[in-house]
């Protein structure tokens, strides 16, 4: 499995920007987003950043990583999913229709 993870951008040109993680830098692709000012939150994947992310989004999905990892390890991570606690989960707008849509084998 790949996952995407949210780096902030340093420095970069139209093409391309140094990224940085907790620390640790990469030279990211910024083609399929275009480019991009420094401090600016995008994905990444593979080497390219695939979407812009907002300062909340790039938290959210750093606090996920981090919860996964905990819950790996034996430690508490309810904390890290603080946005989802207090609510009941809910499928994407373009996926809540498939829901209702009886097993398409017929069962």
């Amino acid at each position: 499995m790949c996952i995407g993870l949210p780096m902030r951008i340093v420095s970069g040109d139209a093409f391309a920007a140094d990224c940085e993680r907790r620390g640790a830098r990469e030279r990211v692709s910024l083609l399929l987003v275009g480019p991009q000012p420094a401090g600016t939150a995008v994905l990444v994947h593979l080497g390219t950043a695939v979407r812009v992310l907002d300062d909340v989004e790039a938290q959210q999905i750093d606090d996920a990583l981090d919860g996964v990892a905990a819950a790996l390890d034996g430690r508490p991570f309810d904390h890290l999913f603080a946005d989802l606690l207090e609510r009941e989960p809910t499928l994407p707008a373009h996926l809540a229709g498939l829901a209702a849509t009886p097993d398409r084998a017929g069962k």
